[in-house]
């Protein structure tokens, strides 16, 4: 499948071997964000930008505050998974006049979305942004190891589960959510005697849609609890959606019954993709068991658990991260 959707001030363009149009939508200088992976995949938008910046390991605000005097330019392209393109999104926002643009390697569907982190002491400035140019090709964005893969593909499978719980849900987004849950199901029906074919074009429209959908609805209770085990944890965000999503989804149906996940079978993907990822269970990201306390207080902290009623509380946040564990 391929084609070029045209949302509101946004352009994007979808399918295999679109990293070609490349040339053509990033018609004025730019910076790039990038990472050496990333840049090994497409050397020619590498060559093309008129400074390239690897953006390391780290949190987003901090890594947008420390490149935030660096970058120049009119248009800021990211090309990478979630982290880079959040990093390219913020600098964007706190820079008048700055579009990002972005070229996913991973499914975090961070192109599709406003939701990102301010630069660190540019909080109160800054603005939320979204990509104004989206050039999603399979063969990057669906290109990681199959591990690296199903950790990716649940962090899209909680867009597409939330994205479809909020209070800020429409008909729409929740149309976008439900065949982004489907695309993923389908994807990962591996055969048995070939364990590495997975759907990776499926996956990339999934994530795709999947983050229209957030962006609509923003997120709640799951993304609560796998953004605050990075954070406070120290975990990576895929494998952190992985290790909490089996029992986030349920936590949500109990919310919505008959809604989210009335035959327990999203739970059940979210538990094959958890162990695909060798992240069922919260204990095998590194993360120590006497970190959950802190963990649940900081996520009790969050307002986004208004969107996903009634609020979890901290004993609630606390006893879901123990099932996780």
């Amino acid at each position: 499948m391929e084609f070029t959707w045209q949302d509101g001030e946004r352009t994007i363009r979808f399918g295999r071997g679109t990293l070609a149009d490349a040339e053509q939508l990033l018609d004025e200088p730019y910076v790039l964000l990038t990472t050496p992976r990333a840049q090994a995949m497409s050397p020619a938008v590498a060559e093309r930008a008129e400074a390239v910046h690897h953006v390391g390991p780290g949190l987003v605000d901090e890594l947008a505050a420390d490149l935030l005097q660096q970058v120049r330019g009119p248009l800021v392209v990211a090309l990478g998974g979630g982290r880079v393109i959040d990093v390219a999104k913020a600098i964007a926002g706190a820079r008048e006049g700055v579009r990002a643009a972005a070229i996913p390697t991973t499914l975090s569907a961070a192109e599709m979305t406003r939701v990102h982190r301010r630069p660190k002491g540019h909080e109160a400035a800054a603005r939320a942004v979204r990509p104004a140019i989206v050039i999603n090709d399979p063969d990057l964005s669906a290109s990681q190891p199959v591990s690296e893969l199903a950790a990716s593909s649940a962090n899209a499978l909680a867009h597409a589960v939330e994205g479809a719980a909020t209070i800020r849900t429409s008909p729409v987004p929740s149309l976008a959510a439900r065949e982004a849950q489907r695309l993923i199901d389908v994807a990962w029906i591996v055969p048995d005697e070939d364990p590495g074919h997975v759907a990776r074009e499926q996956l990339a429209l999934a994530a795709l849609l999947s983050g229209y959908a957030i962006d609509a609805a923003h997120y709640g209770l799951s993304h609560v609890l796998s953004q605050t085990l990075v954070r406070v944890g120290g975990a990576g965000h895929g494998p952190a959606n992985a290790a909490v999503l089996p029992v986030a989804i349920p936590a949500l149906e109990r919310r919505n019954p008959r809604r989210v996940d009335p035959d327990g079978s999203l739970a059940e993907l979210a538990r094959k993709l958890a162990r695909r990822a060798g992240a069922d269970g919260i204990r095998r990201l590194g993360v120590p068991e006497d970190r959950l306390d802190a963990c649940a207080d900081a996520a009790a902290q969050r307002p986004e658990l208004d969107l996903t009623p009634p609020r979890a509380d901290r004993d609630e946040l606390r006893e879901l991260y123990a099932q996780a564990w």
